[in-house]
């Protein structure tokens, strides 16, 4: 299953989870694309597509965690735990990790929104490069260009962030740098 396959799928079901922990609507639609933006990411490392939609609500409940601990603001954790099999709850939460979603977000944070919405729309909601033309209302050949840049940014963030190199094949190779290391995140 792809990004897109899950945002047919799931999108609704997680921003109504996520609009009930968030009130203001404009912050929960912030949270639905940073948890899709990690669910892109991660979709990879997902061994079994059975447990898909329970994963993907548990990487929402990390996104809401996330949004609250930026805010400092007091919550109750156990609002987060949902019922994944009779009796039984889970909960994610990773403290002091650094993750290459971290660094995915702020590098996605500090690009220019003229690259932003397009790469969005084509890359997490599924949308066709035509489509996102459409609805930026500019032509084809800007948004391919944007969308590319974009990307180039993506990979030079993670280079300039966490001393990746790009390998013969023009693949990002490396590892996440501890946090305290990290040129983009901390």
């Amino acid at each position: 299953m792809n990004t897109k396959q899950v945002w047919i799928s799931y999108s609704e079901d997680l921003k109504r989870f996520i609009n009930s922990k968030i009130k203001d609507h404009t912050i929960a639609d912030d949270i639905l694309q940073d948890t899709f933006i990690k669910i892109h990411t991660k979709l990879h490392t997902l061994k079994d597509t059975t447990k898909l939609k329970a994963w993907c609500f548990a990487v929402a409940r990390n996104s809401i965690l996330d949004y609250w601990k930026s805010k400092n603001s007091t919550f109750n954790i156990a609002d987060l735990h949902t019922e994944t099999q009779v009796g039984k709850t889970t909960s994610e939460v990773q403290e002091n990790s650094h993750t290459e979603e971290d660094c995915l977000k702020q590098i996605l944070k500090n690009l220019p929104i003229k690259y932003r919405k397009p790469l969005f729309l084509s890359d997490i909601k599924g949308l066709k490069q035509q489509e996102v033309a459409d609805q930026l209302h500019q032509s084809l050949s800007t948004t391919k260009s944007q969308i590319q840049r974009a990307r180039k940014l993506i990979a030079q963030g993670f280079i300039d962030c966490c001393g990746f190199v790009l390998n013969k094949k023009g693949n990002l190779v490396g590892e996440i740098q501890e946090k305290a290391d990290c040129k983009i995140c901390n």
